[in-house]
């Protein structure tokens, strides 16, 4: 089944059912993708102040009333505890389990925080003839905790995260352009080039997602990501965190167009 080619109403329906449960890169083409972080009520101002001053990381795309499962802007007839393939949930700062539906979780006081997903422009990649590596060879995308500090807010404080696409040396300029006219989903690259300087000792050992082949004519590039919430998480460690599994992602009726400059 070609799920690029579907509607993201399908593609949730079968994510409910349970006959998704892979990362989403490339589903869904030409429709927004979204991170997830649920915290309770006591730590929702903390995390929104957070997303603020780390924009680039942490792209608000919506944040949902709390208690409520559904959400108002991204899709109708979503249910956030069962509509992501696959979720985690942080105990204390320690990843205590993944699951594919996390509604016996929820709790009265949770609020939902809906995060730009870098999946979003590939397709602007893709159809401006730039190759993605990870949907090439059908995986996760690699992604890496760096040495870049967030701006702290509350309690949050940690390093931020980044997703790696190798992009051909005629490419990057085209690549920069591209996903700069879209900060709702992370905008232009945070570094280009050498790993080690943001702090990345093997870049075939990602720390989320799976290693991907960078071929000689090619560069690495490096994007804010949407998993640092969970670095962060892992920092300060809450007493409880839900989120996506990284790479797992919520697929929105929102166009990748709607989210340009």
């Amino acid at each position: 089944m070609d799920y690029s080619i579907m509607k993201p109403y399908d593609v949730r329906k079968l994510i409910r059912e349970g006959k998704i449960t892979t990362p989403t890169a490339g589903m869904s083409a030409g429709y927004a993708q979204a991170n997830l972080v649920i915290l309770p009520k006591d730590l929702a101002f903390d995390f929104l102040l957070f997303a603020q001053r780390n924009p680039k990381s942490c792209p608000i795309l919506e944040v949902s009333d709390v208690g409520d499962k559904s959400l108002k802007y991204l899709g109708e007839d979503i249910n956030i505890t069962k509509d992501i393939p696959k979720y985690r949930v942080y105990e204390n700062g320690i990843l205590t389990g993944e699951y594919t539906d996390v509604e016996n979780l929820w709790k009265d006081d949770y609020v939902s925080f809906l995060i730009g997903c870098s999946f979003s422009f590939e397709s602007e990649l893709i159809e401006a003839g730039v190759p993605v590596r990870h949907i090439e060879e059908k995986c996760n995308v690699p992604m890496y905790i760096t040495n870049i500090e967030c701006t702290p807010a509350g309690i949050f404080s940690g390093k931020m995260v980044v997703s790696m696409r190798p992009i051909p040396y005629d490419n990057i300029v085209k690549s920069v352009l591209v996903t700069g006219a879209m900060p709702k989903v992370h905008g232009a690259p945070v570094h280009i080039g050498d790993p080690a300087v943001i702090g990345i000792k093997n870049i075939n050992r990602p720390d989320f997602g799976d290693p991907v082949t960078i071929k000689d004519n090619e560069v690495p590039v490096f994007w804010p990501c949407g998993v640092t919430p969970q670095s962060v998480v892992m920092n300060v460690k809450p007493k409880i965190v839900i989120t996506h599994a990284p790479g797992h992602m919520l697929i929105t009726d929102i166009k990748n167009i709607d989210l340009k400059y």
